[in-house]
């Protein structure tokens, strides 16, 4: 066999996410799709994660194991030929024989963006929020993110879970035009806990949850009834899969718009 290590780009308005499913178009659909029309035999096709339906990704990374050797950059550009138009091969190159796209991650960022304004262009990759934020009161619920904490409020389906427990190493919030960028950095994401906590943060910054409140949610400690991280859950549209950290790789820059928005003229 021979093993190589591939890196993703993909709008993923279209797709039901990642994941390989029967009844629904996905994005690992369609590269074995693209895959088997290039004439290879794929042993396996994995991964760093999933993402959910209509979130993107600017660099998911999987693995790729065929049965014989193949030129990689040849490779790269016969499948990229044979990708619809919102999917593209970034990279298709040799790893080594036990590299495992999820396993052998260290880290994970998303990046999720949230726009001041609304916007004619960038629909599919903002979340408008229509009232006003308060930059640093999101600040403020986002520093109490950082560390161990138990998700489980803030997950899909958490009796299906492993653990719900997470260490989240980083979370940005950084304003640039009409946008409000926030990044988090962590080992691994439970399902949907990105899009509840920044419908979370949302409410913070706009005025309908305090932050003390918010850090008691968090602790699990509960709180009124009305509290409920499903019913915040952002839309899957402002999302993207940033990066897919491994050992040895550089640190990350600082946070950019992936479809910048100025502040309107005046």
């Amino acid at each position: 066999m021979a093993t190589y290590r591939l890196t993703l780009e993909y709008d993923g308005t279209r797709y039901h996410g990642w994941q390989v499913q029967q009844n629904a178009k996905s994005v690992a659909g369609e590269l074995q799709r693209a895959l088997a029309a290039a004439g290879v035999e794929v042993v396996e096709l994995g991964g760093s994660g999933r993402t959910d339906a209509g979130v993107h990704a600017l660099a998911q990374v999987a693995h790729l194991r065929l049965r014989r050797k193949e030129d990689a950059e040849k490779l790269r550009l016969a499948v990229s030929d044979r990708l619809p138009a919102d999917i593209h091969l970034l990279a298709l190159v040799p790893a080594a024989d036990r590299f495992h796209a999820r396993h052998d991650a260290a880290a994970r960022s998303y990046l999720y963006q949230l726009a001041t304004r609304r916007t004619a262009f960038h629909k599919r990759y903002v979340w408008w929020v229509r009232r006003s934020l308060d930059v640093n009161a999101v600040r403020m619920g986002a520093a109490a993110l950082l560390g161990r904490h138990d998700f489980r409020a803030f997950c899909e389906r958490p009796h299906e879970q492993t653990s719900t427990l997470v260490v989240v190493d980083a979370v940005e919030v950084v304003p640039v035009g009409s946008l409000v960028l926030l990044r988090f950095v962590a080992s691994h994401f439970l399902w949907k806990m990105v899009r509840r906590l920044v419908g979370a943060l949302v409410r913070v910054g706009g005025g309908g949850l305090p932050v003390a409140t918010f850090r008691a949610l968090l602790a699990g400690e509960g709180g009124p009834a009305e509290l409920a991280p499903a019913e915040w859950t952002a839309p899957p549209s402002g999302l993207f899969l940033e990066r897919v950290l491994y050992k040895g790789d550089p640190p990350l820059p600082p946070p950019v718009p992936v479809t910048p928005l100025p502040s309107p003229p005046r």
